[in-house]
């Protein structure tokens, strides 16, 4: 046995024998030459020959993870992300000047030794036995590609990262071995095609053509002689030799690259003396990864295409396995965005918006009958910094949003009128609507225990001059509270709860709503997207169709490509055809002659309602054609912020109605997106107007609850959005009602 020195380890000369030991042994198993005197050489060679033995065969190669592009409907691209920004490419399109100067420096004599490289093993040791330490090592080529695929492997995972890069005797068996197979099944064209593609030349850049677009700004093939020289040698320390940070250090190492080239023949000692004077001629391209990037402001719908990946089972049994392929990337997915709708949100968003404003506006468009996501934008960018955020405030939680969405005011009542309709009660449905009512109690669930006002609680009208009688057709264009408590108590909770399932209504953080009749003034969180889907449903005559955010996906895999499956709408019977024309009809009135009359397209049949919830902390407006469907919210995500005397856009509000913030955002937005497309019209039935005129009624009275409730307020005191007094909203909301944060601070922003 070699002796040890005083410190417990080997002494330098000792470990270069055990080093060049492994390595003669890896070079006599592919020769098939047994060496018995192994162990003179200070290697346990039994044990080693061995292990050695035992090592699978075939060295299992991951495909490169390579950036991902994500393209709109068009096919505009809207951002590439990426885990490793890399474009693998063929070796004929990287420059011979590349292809020579990384082989003269990492492994000159390449093309004449097998896996392994005795004669460089025996130059190493003789070199570092001089030095007492380790100035050169004898990695071929081809081991350094192994051991990057090893690294490729590990992923992003540091301990796996550490295990492919450790310094051991095990490693280096490993590695060797499969050296051995990947020269007898690759042969060197592949090899070095493999390793330009596999290697990482820092500042974010793997392979040699995402190297050339980061530091030169040109590709691969297009390299000169002292361009080339200077990716190569950053190979061999990213860090060390970063031209970007460090041009001395960089410079001289690309030197030394083209020295090594004219010893070797690659280019005359002239050409060589001449390109080291050259400057490094960086033209440094910044990495252009992530959704931050996106155009069009889409980083918000970027983001939620990513997450609609990682959470759809289509794309993998399990999370973990959707996070690999989504890493390992080489996707291009095309989306459901629409260029012109989205330009179209983004300018309406900031004409009526300034993203410092203390409030935000967040808008989605969706395709009624197909569930496409059209376009999905906000006021705040996305980002970190002030006046930033990651919170997309259009989607639930489990995608990005808030944790409870937003409480949606009288947005909601359309899901009431709908189940009543579908239960049955006519369209002129008339109901006392006092100013002021306690709920009525007891009130039928879904289950066998009815709910019961147990506390008197009660709930108003927007002002004092709303009484009924009121017929539903009025109702809904004065957006009567007391009118849709009654309703609900007429039919019971049960069906409303049906209704909104068969909507896909559920809470910012995916629970279904709870059973109380003040749902019916819209106190629970959604999402814009959720809403503007759920009105889609009357815009398509009763089909719900479930919002899809890609069209299709394809993987680069090597030199192939294949597609992906994807998620495709599911679309099915909400409603009937009459309840949803019938509703229509009526939302067309909110437009005409209601709350919402500031939100009406001109050019086109368009139909909606407003909202705006307890102490102006949310407005709304969500709407549609007989094409599209948008919803746009309007409040602060933590729900902190009153909107009364408040500046929004530039423009000064005393205080803040869903017709009148929301209602031109979603007016400009629909105007823009819808322009150049099919004018169709609504099927609209006929609603005979209540026998009681109440067109001279103006809304001039003063609310007087205790205004802890959520209303919503809409029309200004008024019925045509013009004139009178203005009072706040005023009803309280029955104890434990709300569930979670959903009127607190669960949105985050």
């Amino acid at each position: 046995m070699p002796k040890k020195r005083s410190g417990g380890g080997l002494s330098s000369t000792q470990q270069a024998a055990k080093f060049l030991g492994v390595s003669v042994l890896a070079g006599a198993v592919m020769a098939g030459i047994a060496l018995p005197a192994a162990g003179a050489l200070g290697l346990a060679a039994k044990g080693s020959v061995e292990s050695f033995d035992e090592l699978p065969a075939n060295l299992k190669t991951p495909p490169l993870s390579q950036r991902t592009t994500i393209l709109d409907a068009d096919g505009g691209q809207l951002a590439t992300v990426y885990s490793r920004d890399r474009t693998v490419v063929g070796l004929k399109n990287v420059s011979p000047y590349m292809q020579q100067a990384i082989v003269a420096i990492e492994d000159s004599r390449f093309y004449e030794h097998g896996a392994i490289d005795l004669k460089g093993v025996l130059r190493a040791l003789n070199k570092n036995a001089q030095s007492g330490g380790v100035s050169e090592g004898a990695s071929t080529l081809t081991q350094q590609y192994v051991k990057n695929v090893f690294v490729e492997e590990a992923g992003d995972d540091p301990t796996k990262v550490a295990q492919a890069t450790q310094q051991t005797l095990g490693r280096k068996i490993n590695e060797l071995k499969y050296a051995i197979q990947v020269e007898e099944e690759l042969g060197k064209k592949k090899i070095l095609e493999n390793y330009l593609n596999i290697t990482f030349f820092g500042q974010q850049a793997y392979g040699v053509e995402a190297a050339a677009q980061r530091y030169f700004s040109k590709s691969a093939k297009n390299l000169n002689l002292q361009e080339s020289a200077l990716l190569a040698g950053i190979v061999q320390s990213p860090s060390r030799y970063d031209p970007v940070n460090d041009e001395t250090e960089a410079t001289k190492r690309r030197n030394t690259v083209l020295r090594r080239m004219a010893e070797v023949g690659d280019v005359s000692q002239a050409e060589a003396a001449k390109a080291m004077k050259q400057p490094l001629g960086l033209k440094v391209s910044t990495p252009n990864n992530g959704c931050i990037t996106a155009v069009q402001g889409a980083s918000f719908f970027c983001k939620y295409v990513e997450r609609v990946f990682l959470s759809d089972p289509v794309f993998g049994k399990s999370r973990e396995e959707r996070a690999k392929t989504w890493n390992q990337g080489g996707l291009t997915i095309r989306t459901t965005l629409d260029p012109q709708a989205q330009n179209s949100v983004e300018e309406s968003l900031k004409d009526h918006v300034n993203k410092s404003d203390k409030v935000a506006a967040a808008a989605t468009l969706v395709q009624p009958g197909t569930g496409k996501v059209v376009a999905m934008g906000q006021s705040k960018p996305y980002g970190y910094g002030k006046n930033e955020t990651e919170y997309n405030y259009s989607v639930d939680a489990a995608y990005g949003g808030s944790n409870f969405g937003f409480p949606t005011g009288s947005t909601f009542k359309p899901f009431v009128a709908a189940a009543a309709l579908e239960e049955g009660r006519p369209a002129t449905q008339e109901f006392s609507s006092p100013y002021e009512m306690e709920y009525p109690s007891p009130v039928q669930t879904c289950d066998s225990s009815p709910w019961t006002n147990r506390d008197g609680d009660k709930v108003s009208n927007e002002s004092k001059s709303e009484v009924g009688p009121y017929q539903l057709k009025e109702a809904m264009a004065k957006s009567v509270n007391t009118y849709f408590v009654q309703m609900i108590s007429d039919i019971g909770l049960c069906p409303v709860v049906n209704m909104t399932d068969k909507l896909h209504v559920r809470q910012g953080n995916g629970t279904k709503l709870p059973e109380r009749p003040a749902i019916a003034l819209g106190s629970v969180g959604l999402s814009p997207l959720t809403m503007a889907s759920a009105y889609a449903t009357f815009a398509s005559r009763g089909m719900y169709c479930s919002p899809v955010a890609i069209e299709s996906i394809t993987q680069k895999v090597g030199d192939e490509q294949k597609s992906l499956e994807v998620p495709k709408s599911t679309c099915s019977r909400a409603m009937s055809e009459k309840t949803a024309d019938t509703v229509n009809t009526l939302l067309r009135g909110v437009i005409d002659s209601g709350t919402g009359q500031q939100a009406g397209l001109t050019d086109r049949e368009s139909a909606g309602k407003t909202g705006t919830t307890d102490e102006r902390k949310n407005a709304w407006f969500v709407g549609y054609t007989p094409n599209m469907s948008g919803a746009v919210w309007v409040g602060s995500a933590t729900q902190k912020v009153k909107m009364k005397n408040i500046t929004i856009g530039g423009v000064y509000h005393p205080l803040v109605y869903g017709g009148q913030v929301p209602g031109p955002i979603w007016k400009d937005a629909m105007t823009g997106a819808l322009e150049g497309k099919a004018t169709e019209s609504f099927n609209l039935v006929n609603i005979p107007n209540p026998e009681k005129d109440r067109g001279d009624e103006k809304g001039n009275g003063n609310g007087n609850g205790n205004g802890n409730g959520n209303n919503d307020g809409d029309n200004g005191g008024t019925t045509d959005g013009g004139g009178g007094t203005v009072p706040s909203p005023t009803f309280s909301i029955p104890e434990g009602f709300f569930q979670g944060n959903g009127n607190g601070t669960g949105g985050r922003g």
